[in-house]
């Protein structure tokens, strides 16, 4: 069996501005809900020595966050990435110098 979701609201439900926002804000909720079943977000301590090779080996929506930790210790790094990729790549990112890596699902994802 197959199914799909969909989403239907009615004809004069949508002409009202109010409902149409709260129309709108739902299916935006449901379709990063969707999203999320299939990423996780992955975190991680770098030293600064490995920041470059750790960053080449990692995909992201757009751009991993960097931020530097304290007293000059490297970086944390957080990205968001399909489930199977981390799986893939987090052997990697621990050879290139990542540490402290943790994955974690994730309940939404708007784009």
């Amino acid at each position: 069996m197959e199914s799909s979701t969909q989403f239907i609201a009615n004809h004069q439900a949508w002409k009202d501005e109010w409902k149409r926002t709260k129309i709108e804000n739902l299916a935006m909720l449901f379709e990063g809900a969707i999203i999320a079943r299939v990423k996780v977000g992955l975190k991680m301590n770098v030293p600064s020595g490995s920041l470059e090779q750790v960053l080449a080996k990692l995909p992201a929506l757009r751009k991993p966050t960097v931020s530097p930790l304290s007293e000059g210790a490297g970086y944390a790094i957080e990205t968001v990435l399909d489930e199977t990729v981390a799986r893939s790549i987090t052997p990697e990112l621990k050879r290139a110098g990542a540490e402290g890596i943790i994955e974690y699902p994730l309940n939404k994802v708007i784009l």
